[in-house]
């Protein structure tokens, strides 16, 4: 499996098993699948409601010899509740607690949005704390000490614009590695894709085969099924393989990690199939033409009525 590399010689695989939107009773067993397949990136987040079993199953998998801990590359969330310099930690700890594990590879702000602290996801504005970056910068400190302390070994961000990550950039001792991002053929950030390079900072793709199963209120009811894209299918053919090993090939054959979920392990298979696939450059430069500036999860749920937050304060997109 390829892997991107970090200053300090750890490595992360670029392919790896989502688990947003994996039902308690399934996620378990998604996890074990995976990591008896070769799987050894999992991503994860508080908000998902299903670390205790991710993590009972990752302990399974070590108890049994399948795998060590420092063969896991693994991944958490802040949520959005935890925002601010002394709630970064305790917030860390009761995801590791959840986990069961002594530290995370990887520990990312999952969006630059901050909600009151008794707030588990947003009903009303009133729960919504307005856009500042002083907050922004107070969080990334928070996240500073907890690499310091030994709790993460990389830190990074989720859901961040250009602007955001330069507030971070010019204001932290220590740079984030990652930025896990919505990346698709309909919505390809060549902008993002080029800052996150020329500044070091490691992409990652989320929703990389169009997210189909995402509740239905995060749908638009006009929104294209990226895995029905006829140019998508017409690459498919022609490599002999399906059109989602197309879609996550595409990632991998630019260097950009991927999370896609599944709990089949059929689908398993053949995510992990797909970095066996090699992409043409006239492969690269039909998909290269499908941008849209698609968002599929474009941020909108934290805009009910009177939200401090607008879809351009999210994004700092015109």
């Amino acid at each position: 499996m390829r892997s991107v590399s970090f200053a300090c010689g750890d490595h992360m695989p670029l392919l790896g098993l989502g688990t947003w939107k994996s039902d308690p009773g399934q996620v378990g067993s998604a996890v074990r699948e995976a990591i008896r397949q070769g799987y050894r990136h999992l991503d994860c987040a508080s908000i998902y409601g299903n670390e205790r079993e991710i993590g009972a199953a990752i302990r399974e998998a070590i108890a049994n010899g399948e795998v060590t801990r420092e063969q896991i590359w693994i991944t958490s969330k802040l949520w959005c509740n935890s925002h601010g310099r002394d709630n970064v930690e305790p917030a860390l700890r009761r995801t590791l607690a959840d986990l069961g594990l002594d530290w995370l590879d990887l520990y990312l702000i999952h969006w630059p949005v901050a909600i009151r602290p008794a707030v588990g996801f947003p009903s009303a504005a009133d729960d919504l704390l307005p856009p500042e970056d002083a907050r922004l910068r107070a969080t990334w400190d928070g996240m500073e000490a907890a690499l310091d302390a030994g709790l993460t070994r990389h830190i990074g961000v989720s859901n961040f614009s250009i602007r955001k990550l330069q507030v971070l950039l010019q204001h932290g001792r220590i740079r984030p590695e990652v930025n896990q991002v919505e990346l698709h053929p309909l919505l390809q950030q060549p902008d993002l894709v080029a800052f996150c390079r020329a500044e070091g900072i490691h992409l990652t793709a989320y929703s990389p085969l169009g997210s189909g199963d995402r509740p239905a209120q995060l749908k638009a009811a006009d929104e294209p099924v990226l895995l029905d894209h006829p140019v998508i299918a017409a690459i498919a053919t022609e490599h002999g393989c399906s059109a989602a090993q197309v879609l996550l090939a595409w990632h991998l054959c630019r260097g950009i990690s991927t999370i896609p979920k599944s709990v089949s392990p059929v689908r398993l298979r053949e995510n992990l199939a797909a970095a066996a696939i090699e992409l043409t450059p006239t492969d690269l430069d039909r998909i290269a033409a499908l941008d849209r500036g698609v968002r599929l999860v474009d941020g909108s749920f934290w805009l009910m009525e009177g939200s401090p937050w607008t879809l351009q304060s999210l994004w700092d997109e015109p």
